[in-house]
């Protein structure tokens, strides 16, 4: 097993608070409202959001995936960080056991945050990833999860 980390940034004008409540904290229900194009729902199979917790995200009809199970690793409020692993499902490909994200949301110099994460892939056998195959599709899944966010909180600012 090859474990692949890809690192990346995304700066929203949301200050790391709100964005963490309405990311991490209220996202399962937050997201598929606002993205509804690509969620269709999320359910917890066990637990309700605490480390240990498991759930299914199902994508809406159309999407590259049909469905993900995903981990609740760790949850930390105070320090607006979050981590979470893919540990079945169509994003793994047959080619990983598990994908881990580490998120952690810090104050920008403009006052929004800077929402840094490290993604961990957990090759099966020798197989290889290389980072061209990762960052492109990556990248614009957080950047239009994380901008749709920011949108929505930006035109309902009385909604965190």
């Amino acid at each position: 097993m090859g474990v692949f980390t890809y690192e990346s940034e995304i700066v929203t004008a949301i200050p790391p608070a709100k964005m963490f409540k309405a990311c991490i904290l209220d996202g399962d229900t937050l997201i598929p409202k606002i993205v509804p194009q690509v969620f269709k729902s999320v359910e917890y199979l066990e637990g309700n959001g605490e480390p240990g917790s498991i759930r299914k995200v199902t994508f809406a009809q159309g999407n590259q995936f049909n469905y993900m199970k995903q981990k609740v690793e760790a949850l930390d409020t105070e320090k607006f960080e979050y981590i979470y692993s893919v540990i079945e499902g169509d994003p793994l490909m047959n080619m990983l056991d598990k994908i881990t994200y580490e998120m952690k949301l810090e104050d920008s110099p403009g006052g929004g945050s800077i929402c840094k994460t490290s993604s961990k892939y957990y090759t099966i056998g020798d197989i290889e990833l290389k980072e061209e195959a990762i960052k492109p599709g990556k990248e614009k899944a957080s950047g239009v999860l994380f901008k749709s966010i920011e949108a929505y909180l930006v035109a309902n600012p009385n909604a965190y």
